[in-house]
């Protein structure tokens, strides 16, 4: 499925890579309850016990946010090489590995995702308003699973979320004023939208047809409410990132 995937980890674009990175670098390793719920948020979506967002550093990964990565990673960097994340940054499109142990990736080292009992790798590629790939929001599970043309559609959805959070927290790096306000409320909502989503899991869980009573409820179901919460994020952050920018 990965075929298409280049012969090396190194893009030739690196060195103007890690300058389009190097800004955000001053966002540090330590943990954000905003990146810390988006990536729950991620991982209900998807149904998956891990989901993480990377930054891809010239000999390292590291991870600013972690949902269910058992000790994120240690000091929560890893070598390049150990890291799938750094080969989701070569692609313009979503990567997916539907089963790892079926067909490792070729470019990162094997037994990482062994040791991590990872069968199902998906992520896309964090772009900046350059074009320039910094890193990747990944999901992550420990089955084998499929992700169809509307889940990895999601996904780069997602993906350009976070990038526009990535952005937001660097404007309020500049303007820490305003820092908590906008952070408070961007976690509100974050949480809103994670009791929605274990509400509606709970209630579809009570019956399989598809007029479920989550359905009744709400008038929609499972997939539409993640597209819904989906696009009401990214409205949002939008709306922050331009508020802050203006």
């Amino acid at each position: 499925m990965n075929s298409s995937l280049p012969d090396s980890l190194i893009p030739t674009n690196d060195a103007e890579r890690l300058q389009a990175l190097a800004p955000y670098l001053v966002l540090g390793p330590a943990p954000d309850a905003v990146f810390d719920e988006v990536v729950r948020l991620t991982a209900k979506l998807f149904d998956v016990p891990i989901a993480l967002v990377s930054l891809v550093e010239e000999g390292s990964v590291w991870f600013k946010a972690n949902f269910g990565l058992p000790d994120g990673g240690g000091s929560g960097r890893v070598d390049r090489d150990q890291s799938i994340c750094s080969v989701a940054i070569l692609q313009d499109a979503p990567i997916v590995f539907e089963d790892l142990r079926r067909e490792p990736c070729r470019l990162t080292r094997p037994d990482v995702a062994e040791a991590l009992d990872m069968r199902f790798y998906a992520a896309s590629p964090l772009r900046n308003a350059a074009g320039y790939a910094i890193g990747a929001l990944c999901v992550i599970g420990r089955e084998p699973r499929q992700l169809g043309a509307p889940e990895q559609a999601r996904l780069q959805d997602l993906a350009g979320v976070v990038m526009k959070l990535l952005d937001l927290r660097l404007a309020l790096h500049r303007q820490p004023e305003q820092a908590g306000a906008v952070w408070r409320q961007l976690y509100d909502q974050l949480d809103h939208s994670l009791v929605r989503l274990d509400t509606l899991a709970a209630l579809a869980g009570y019956e399989d047809s598809p007029d479920t009573a989550a359905a009744r409820q709400y008038g929609i179901s499972r997939e539409e409410e993640a597209d819904l919460v989906t696009r009401l994020l990214d409205a949002q952050v939008t709306a922050a990132l331009a508020m802050v920018a203006g």
